[in-house]
This record gives C-alpha cells, sequence and structure tokens, in this order.
C-alpha cells in the first residue's frame, strides 16, 4: 500500500521525537481528513437539487421517523446535533423553502412541531439517492467486506466517544 501524507506527518514526528508513540493521531487525523472530503463531497452532490448538506440532514432526520415525519423542534436538534438557537434559524430557511411547516405542539405550548411537507418528502426522497451514490463512490476503491471492517471499527471508535473511555 502507498504513503499518504499521514504516513510523512508522523514519519516526521518519530524523527524529531522518537520516544512518541503517533499510532493513534494517525486515525484521528485520517478521519478528520476524510470527514472534509465526505462533506464536501456530499454537498456537492446536493447542489444540482438546490440543497445544503445543513437542509439533507434536518430533512432526513425527519423523512427517517415514518409518518407523520415529524418531530419537536427540541428533538429535531437533537437529532441533527446542533443547539437549539441554530435549530430555529435552519428551521426558516427550511420553511422559506416550502420543505417543512411548523405545528403547534398540542402537549407544550412553549415548544413547535416541525414537520415535513409533500415538497420536502419529495425533496429528502430524491436526496437520499443522490448521498447514497455519493457514499458509494467516495469508497469505490474498498470491498464490500473492506467497507463492512471498516463500519464496525469506526462504530466501535464512536461508542469509546460516547461511553467516556
Amino acid at each position: 500500500m502507498r504513503d499518504d501524507i499521514v504516513d510523512d506527518i508522523l514519519t516526521q514526528w518519530s524523527e524529531e521525537r522518537p520516544e512518541l508513540d503517533t499510532a493513534s493521531l494517525g486515525v484521528v487525523i485520517r478521519v478528520m481528513a476524510l470527514a472534509r472530503f465526505f462533506s464536501r463531497q456530499a454537498a456537492k452532490a446536493l447542489e444540482p437539487l438546490g440543497m445544503e448538506l445543513f437542509e439533507y440532514d434536518a430533512l432526513s432526520a425527519l423523512r427517517r421517523q415514518g409518518e407523520p415525519f415529524a418531530l419537536s423542534a427540541t428533538e429535531l436538534a437533537r437529532e441533527t446535533d446542533l443547539s437549539s438557537g441554530a435549530m430555529t434559524n435552519r428551521i426558516d430557511r427550511l420553511e422559506e423553502q416550502g420543505w417543512v411547516e411548523r405545528l403547534p405542539d398540542e402537549s407544550d405550548r412553549r415548544s413547535v412541531i416541525v414537520r415535513l411537507t409533500p415538497a420536502g418528502e419529495h425533496a429528502i426522497d430524491a436526496a437520499i439517492q443522490v448521498r447514497l451514490d455519493a457514499a458509494d463512490a467516495g469508497l469505490c476503491h474498498l470491498s464490500k467486506a473492506e467497507r463492512g471492517r471498516l463500519a464496525q471499527l469506526l462504530r466501535a471508535a464512536v461508542l469509546s466517544t460516547r461511553d467516556g473511555s
């Protein structure tokens, strides 16, 4: 296998500080580089649909809920890992696009329910295929088995960060 830029960085560190174990840094730098690559790739894939990645994330969270494709604004913020203030601005943008509507929350007058409109459902149903195609293209050099192993390793890494380990 060929060396990548991260190998060069780690080699430089090992020459300057041979006592350091840089293996974990190699993993973290590569994951961060992949995150940037896949974010750019997703944004580019969504451009022809007139959709930004944050819009995709919110619409996707709503669509995955099943009928009636709705969540409270607080739940939507949690699903998309945003603060409530940031979520309010994003809901405004989605509403301007005609992709969501705000409804009063019958169980909590201080809260609103965000629900996909038919236009929002159509938009996210088109976007999910675009995202899947982009993800497949980004991983095209890995076999199905390699993708499975990588997914397992990344899942373990994600779970370890949530467990406080």
